[in-house]
Order: C-alpha cells, then structure tokens, then sequence
C-alpha cells in the first residue's frame, strides 16, 4: 500500500512590503573573481545623470554582446560574458561598475596593469562613460603560488618601488597591498594575494576595498567645502561681534538699522548652513561607512609596511573633524545671531510699548477734555431747548388767556421751566446710558 505526501501549502497574509524587504538583501551582489585575474572599477557622481541614462548606457552594452539589457526600473545590472563579468550599482549620491576578467600569466610582465579588465570593453562604449569620476582602480588577485614572497618584491613589481601600504585580510585568508597613487591614466592599483580565500571571499574582499576608496573620496569632498567657507565665517562673526557692541550703545532711532543689519547677517549665516550641512552630514556618514568596511577586511598587520586602517585614517580623521568644527562653529554663530537679534526685538519691543502707552494716556486725556467738551455741550443743549419749549408753552398761555381762559401766563411758564429742564436732561442722560450700553456691546 502506498501513501501520497502532499506538499505543504500555507496561504501567507504578507505585509506588503516583506517581499521587497527580503529582496534587498539580494540588490547588491559581490563580483565572482578569477584567481589569477584582472578587476577594473569606476565610481562616479550620478547628480546630473539619470537611471534612465545609466540604464541606456548598460543596454548597450548588453546588445553589443546580444545579451539580456537590463530591466526598466533596475538598480543594479550583471552582464555574464563567459571570462568577463560587468557588474554595475547605482547608489543614492554615485554609480559604480567593474570588470573582471582572467590574468593570463603573459600578462604579468614589467608593466602588470598594462592590459587591464576594462580594455576588455568596446572602446566605442568606454568613451561614452559619464564623467564625474571618483575612483578609477585597477586590481590584480593572484593566488600565493604566483606572487612575489616578500614586500619588497611586490613593491618593485607592481608598484615601481613605491612605498606600500597593505595588511593580511580576512584574519590571513589573503594580502592586499597598494601605493594609493596614480598613474598616468588617472588609476590607482590594487594586489589582492589569493591564500585560501576562494573567488566569493576575493570578491567580497575586494569590494570592500573599493568601498573604502569609494567613500573615503566622497568624504574627502567635505574638506574643501570647510575651507572655502572659513573666511565668510570669520567675517560673520567679527560683523556679529561689532553689531552686538552697539546694540548697548544704540539709540531708539538707530534700533531699525542695527536689526536690519542683524537680519541679513541671519539670512547669510543660514545660507551658508544650506549650502554645506548636506555635505558635512553625508561626510560624517560615509566616514562611518570607511570605518565599518575597514573593520570587515579583519586585518593582520605585514611587518615593515603601514595597515589600510592607519593610513586611511590618518588622513581621513584631521580633515573630518575640521569639518566637525566648522559645522559646530556655523551652527554656533547662527544661534547667537538668533540671541542677538532676539534681545535687538525685545528692546524695540520695549520702545514701541512705550509709545503706546504714551499715545494711549493721550488719547485718554482727549477722551476726558471731549467728555467734558460734551457735557458742557448737553447742558447748553437743555437750555436752548428749554428756551424753545418755554416760549411755545409761553404762546399757547397766551392763546388761551386770548380765548378766555383765565391763566396767569408768567406764574404757569415761571412754574414749567424747572419740570422742563429736569424732564430735557433725564431724557439726555438715558440716551447717553443707553447708546454707551449699545457701544460697549459691540
């Protein structure tokens, strides 16, 4: 008798952002190298270049060799020639892409990087590259059997007798040994001994060091951006310091000029942090980067040379933590233009309080003389009324007295003049209450 196992089968309610997620850790692969071989690497800045551009350019690489372009929407690309490998990444701020290709004993003459991996491309598309370059690095890995045994026969081989600067990585898997110089096509030259590291861990390895001259020259480009703005800083500031001694000593009339003054010194300071706190920022990051890819070749010091740790750090530090200061000392100066400028307001806003409450004693003062000016205009008001109302009640005595009435014309006005004026004047202050009622509601 026999059984059937079904397959396991699970229906997976995936966040939608887990497949992308496991995907990246696949985005950027490690080149294969052969041992012996030769690897070319470019890095450039993409600011000015688009993906489609880039895109373009590596499917034309691809149909030279009627292979496969690469997709619309794609971050990286690997072009499989059979004994050449093309391998392309685009990054955020840079693009990069090497070539590998065997090292036929042959071509380890006087002049090793003569016929590197990348004179393996069509000329034709070599001259359309973009430019902008940051590293151009040639690489030679040889397995221990074909390479010189001691340091001074690398150095007289490869490097022209050029002091070296090399260590054993990956815990003594392997040697990479450099001068940091370029020749005369603007390359650099790395050798990479091949131990017992296998073409993956060369691969890796060998990224790593591209990695490190990749952002150690990206970090490198902070360095004269600090220098070029050391100048303005020490005018702004000394500008700062001559305001701020006359801000004590200024009058209400000069306060409009100094906070102008300290106005456009706020907007030069921030200008300036907008032109170089991406830089100094991305600096510090790429810095972190060299450091961590420095501590994954897991060096080994060689006697008699100088490791790529101590070397590149030597030079990488002192530049970073000038920019370190300088970004400390613009942000610095741009609070204190801010205190500045803060102590220059409140001192108009004191003034401009002051004058208010000037104006507003003043206004008061008019409001009691135009009070005054209105009573005084009310009592004559009841007055001339009454004089009218009196005479016509006069005229109408009169009248009545003509008809036969007998009234006393002079007691009879005599007596209405007091109930008249009391009645004009309650009806004047009730008219007053009432329109200040209706005002104050308003």
């Amino acid at each position: 008798m026999h059984t059937t196992t079904r397959a396991f089968e699970l229906k997976l309610h995936e966040h939608p952002q887990r497949r992308s997620i496991a995907n990246e850790a696949h985005t950027y692969p490690y080149p294969r190298l052969p041992t012996p071989g030769r690897i070319s690497h470019l890095a450039y800045l993409n600011h000015h270049l688009s993906l489609a551009h880039e895109l373009w350019l590596f499917t034309q690489l691809a149909q030279h060799y009627g292979q496969t372009p690469p997709s619309a929407s794609a971050s990286h690309f690997n072009l499989d020639l059979g004994d050449c490998q093309v391998l392309w990444m685009r990054y955020s701020e840079f693009s990069s892409f090497s070539v590998s290709a065997p090292l036929t004993s042959n071509k380890i003459n006087n002049e090793p990087f003569a016929q590197p991996a990348l004179a393996e491309l069509p000329a034709e598309w070599l001259s359309q590259l973009p430019g902008n370059i940051l590293v151009a690095t040639h690489a030679i890995v040889l397995p221990q059997a074909q390479s010189p045994l001691t340091v001074t026969h690398i150095a007289r081989d490869f490097f022209a007798g050029n002091e070296l600067i090399g260590a054993e990585i990956g815990e003594g898997a392997g040697m990479a040994y450099s001068d940091f110089q370029t020749d005369a096509n603007g390359f650099t030259h790395y050798v990479l001994v091949d131990r017992f590291m296998g073409r993956r861990q060369a691969g890796r390895m060998l990224q790593r060091l591209f990695d490190i001259e990749g952002y150690r020259t990206l970090a490198m480009l902070a360095p004269p951006l600090a220098q070029s703005i050391a100048p303005e800083l020490a005018s702004a500031d000394r500008q700062l310091a001559e305001l701020i001694s006359q801000i004590s000593d200024a009058r209400q009339a000069d306060e409009a000029n100094l906070l102008d003054q300290l106005t456009q010194l706020a907007a030069r300071v921030e200008g300036a942090l907008s032109q170089t706190d991406y830089r100094f920022s991305a600096s510090h990051a790429y810095f972190e980067i060299v450091q961590t890819r420095l501590a994954e070749l897991r060096e080994v010091r060689i006697q008699g040379i100088p490791p790529l740790t101590q070397f590149i750090s030597r030079r990488l530090t002192p530049a970073l933590e000038h920019c370190a200061v300088v970004a400390r000392r613009q942000r610095e100066l741009a609070e204190r233009v801010s205190r500045a400028t803060l102590l220059l307001r409140t001192r108009v806003d004191i003034s401009l309080e002051q004058q208010n409450q000037s104006l507003l004693g003043a206004m008061s003062q008019r409001a009691d003389l135009q009070l005054r000016l209105q009573e005084t205009v009310e009592g004559l008001s009841v007055a001339a009324i009454t004089y009218y109302i009196v005479g016509l009640l006069g005229y109408g005595l009169k009248g009545l007295k003509a008809g036969g009435w007998h009234v006393n014309v002079e007691i009879s006005t005599a007596i209405a003049i007091p109930i008249i004026v009391a009645t004009i004047a309650l009806g004047l202050r009730r008219m007053r209450r009432h329109l200040q009622r209706k005002s104050a509601a308003h």
